[in-house]
């Protein structure tokens, strides 16, 4: 197996051998190269089929690509299964193929092998192409879910495979496509704002506790609202409460999700703590997305998946969504005799969340004043996503050294290493404002557009600074959008990306001043100067 994808790749430069660093066995990782493939050989089927297209077209597209995302679907089974669809798309497509043995380019498979054993730069730019369509396909399909689609989203996923199989293109055409990348991801995480927006309301601050109530309950990770609803629905006066996990956090501010008394709080951190924590938790786990960790044999049986996640032996909840195997073994294990109060990374046993774009310009007046007073000196955007390798204590440590005259905007389940610190406020304003889910930087940024249209300048030119953590390829979807938009000296930890070659590294410099992180203390400094 080859495969990098990921922040914790094995030496920064790959997983080979028998296992990744993820748990992803030698097979599982074929299984997921030769699933790319055949996508690539589906959408070349598209080209002069395009009155043939529907949305069940679009929506394997979506699911094979979100299968393939790190810590998503282990089962090698349900990928056979979507191997299986995406061949007979193809020939729906194109039937006069299913019996021609000719090769002849127009809806081959393509051997992913190939773009691995690519020159570098080569490699490195159809790299963050790949990995970046994932994260976009991620978003339009929880978006899916939920009604909601853009035919441009969908036609761009179709154009970048098949530029992911063009051999012979130049290295300025893959960087305008990848940064084409990030304008669709752009466009994608609006449709879906939009999308939690009008069926559930625009979220509101909201403080959630880490107490577990004495009693039945499941806990829900992942981030597929759409999921928490209809399980919050199949538990209504039941006597069994909801606790989020992860990227479910920002749930609790929803106001059609906060309204059910039974979702109670959130228990744990993040993804890569997931062993530990629920190893003797008295309740079902449910994961609606990404990141699966292997279940341990502590909690093996407690497991269950949905969607797109999947795990050999693990209960899977189909598409009818009937979660009442989870339902039974939630009141049969009966939760905790009495309330247990667990405690944030830090301490503290409330976090907040619930801050996005309609929270924050509600109370734009108060932030320009205090912006032009000299009460709010900066802003620092301090998020992405969590993981388990050394050195991401350096966030928790930078938002602890940043000066009380400074406001942190944070997102994804990276804020866990500091979202229970009590950074105080400024002028009612508080220090710490959690936007949400990952997919929520279009929140981030629609607020950087308002604050920057305000004082008349380029996000740019506002004292604002990016210091960005990252593990998936949706993180690296939201990075193209933010070099799309032209968004520069943004700093990425804990290590860069394995995929990005030198000369790649050289040109992301050299146009956005993309730097690494270095010490919480040195990057204060050379921020504020």
């Amino acid at each position: 197996m080859f495969c990098y994808q990921c922040e914790q790749t094995a030496g920064c430069k790959g997983c080979t051998g028998k296992m990744g660093v993820c748990g992803k066995q030698e097979d599982t990782a074929m299984l997921q190269d030769r699933l790319t493939g055949d996508l690539i050989g589906l959408a070349r089927a598209t080209e002069g089929n395009e009155h043939k297209l529907n949305d069940t077209t679009h929506q394997i597209i979506r699911e094979a690509l979100f299968a393939t995302l790190t810590n998503v679907n282990f089962d090698n089974e349900a990928l056979e299964r979507l191997m299986d669809q995406v061949l007979a798309e193809k020939y729906r497509l194109t039937p006069e193929c299913g019996t021609c043995a000719a090769c002849c380019g127009r809806n081959d498979d393509y051997d992913v092998e190939r773009l691995w054993n690519m020159e570098e730069d080569q490699r490195s730019l159809r790299s963050l192409i790949l990995f970046g369509i994932r994260g976009v396909a991620a978003y339009a399909y929880h978006a899916a879910t939920l009604g909601y689609r853009d035919a441009d989203v969908d036609a761009f996923l179709l154009k970048a495979l098949v530029i992911l199989g063009i051999e012979e293109l130049s290295l300025e055409k893959l960087l305008a496509t990848a940064l084409e990348v990030g304008e669709i991801n752009l466009k994608c995480m609006a449709l879906l704002d939009q999308a939690n927006t009008e069926t559930y309301g625009h979220p509101i601050p909201t403080a959630v506790s880490l107490t577990v109530e004495k009693g039945p309950f499941i806990l829900v990770t992942g981030h597929d609202l759409h999921d928490l609803k209809l399980l919050l629905e199949q538990t209504e006066g039941m006597g069994i409460n909801i606790y989020t996990h992860g990227e479910m956090l920002p749930a609790h501010a929803y106001p059609g999700l906060k309204k059910y008394p039974h979702l109670k709080g959130n228990f744990g951190t993040a993804w890569q703590n997931q062993q530990k924590e629920f190893a003797d938790l008295p309740a079902p786990i449910l994961f609606t997305t990404n990141c699966l960790m292997p279940p341990k044999d502590s909690y093996r049986d407690r497991v269950y998946t949905t969607a797109v996640v999947g795990w050999p032996g693990i209960t899977h909840i189909g598409e009818n969504k009937d979660f009442t195997p989870i339902i039974r073994q939630a009141l049969a294990l009966g939760g905790f005799a009495e309330d247990r109060t667990f405690t944030g990374i830090n301490g503290g046993n409330t976090v907040m969340t619930g801050f996005g774009r309609n929270a924050v310009l509600g109370v734009a007046d108060k932030v320009i004043e205090a912006v032009k007073s000299g009460a709010i000196r900066h802003f620092f955007l301090v998020g992405g996503c969590d993981g388990a390798r050394g050195g991401r204590n350096y966030y928790t440590e930078f938002v602890q050294k940043t000066p009380k005259d400074t406001v942190v905007l944070t997102l994804a389940c990276g804020k866990y290493r500091f979202n229970d610190l009590d950074l105080g406020d400024i002028g009612g304003i508080p220090r710490l404002l959690d936007i949400g889910q990952c997919n929520d930087a279009y929140s981030a940024i629609q607020i950087a557009v308002a604050l920057a249209g305000a004082f008349g300048c380029s996000v740019n030119e506002l004292p604002l600074s990016m210091v960005l953590s990252w593990y998936e390829q949706k993180a690296v979807c939201i990075l193209l959008t933010l070099l799309h938009l032209g968004i520069r000296n943004i700093r990425l930890g804990p290590t860069l990306p394995a995929f990005v070659s030198p000369n790649v590294l050289k040109i992301l410099v050299e146009n956005y001043n993309i730097a690494p992180i270095t010490t919480p203390e040195e990057d204060l400094k050379a921020i504020l100067g």
